[in-house]
């Protein structure tokens, strides 16, 4: 009879707490990143309570529309980005987890921030800046200056285009050619102040590559 041979080891699978102390890792590794997330999760859970005329009115305040911005404009680039208009949150919580969290590990948070920010704030003033050189020149309704624009999609923009950087070659180029179909193919098959606006915000992210050149101390220098 022949010898027998024992059984090969099996590999133990992951306990649910080695799952959930990956996913605490993952989330500490991006604080700013998860703190946003969860500060539009209330906010999204408020607006669902809310009547459509008075969610309508409300976000019209905290909105970056053209009227709005000529009488607060600090406050409502600030309190535009924690709303989303309609919709659900879970998308966004896909959207931040595949792209904000790995460019906050990588820029770290300071930087992540100074990029997300920067892409909201140039990108709002110059499609609304369009908007209003539309309305001059009679190419858009006068009551577009109180148009709704409020959420997050500038900012993830210009994340999307800053981690250009971080793809290594030749992957980078078909990722930047991603980019640039993405966000400019809406110029070509008509053009409204928000695709103006999502354009702006990803040339700013690719304009961001100084801040990459400095590695984060726990994360690895963009690919060369």
């Amino acid at each position: 009879m022949p010898p027998s041979h024992p059984a090969p080891p099996t590999r133990p699978r992951p306990a649910p707490a080695a799952w959930i102390r990956s996913a605490g890792s993952w989330v500490r590794s991006a604080p700013g990143t998860y703190i946003w997330l969860t500060v539009l999760f209330v906010t999204t859970v408020i607006v669902h309570q809310m009547s459509p005329a008075f969610e309508e009115d409300f976000l019209r305040q905290r909105s970056t529309n053209i009227h709005e911005l000529s009488r607060n404009p600090v406050r409502v680039l600030i309190s535009s980005a924690f709303w989303i208009d309609g919709g659900t949150w879970l998308p966004y919580a896909a959207l931040y987890t595949v792209f904000h969290a790995p460019a906050e590990r990588r820029l770290g948070t300071l930087r992540w921030l100074t990029v997300a920010a920067t892409a909201h704030v140039l990108a709002t003033l110059v499609s609304e800046g369009v908007l209003a050189w539309a309305i001059q020149h009679g190419h858009a309704p006068e009551t577009a200056v109180n148009t709704l624009d409020v959420g997050v999609s500038y900012a993830l923009a210009g994340i999307v285009a800053v981690l250009t950087y971080y793809v290594a070659r030749p992957w980078r180029y078909v990722y930047l050619f991603a980019v640039l179909v993405i966000y400019g193919a809406p110029l070509v098959t008509g053009a409204t102040f928000t695709d103006v606006g999502h354009f702006t915000a990803a040339l700013i992210g690719l304009a961001c590559y100084p801040l990459t050149r400095t590695a984060h101390k726990t994360n690895p220098r963009p690919e060369q």
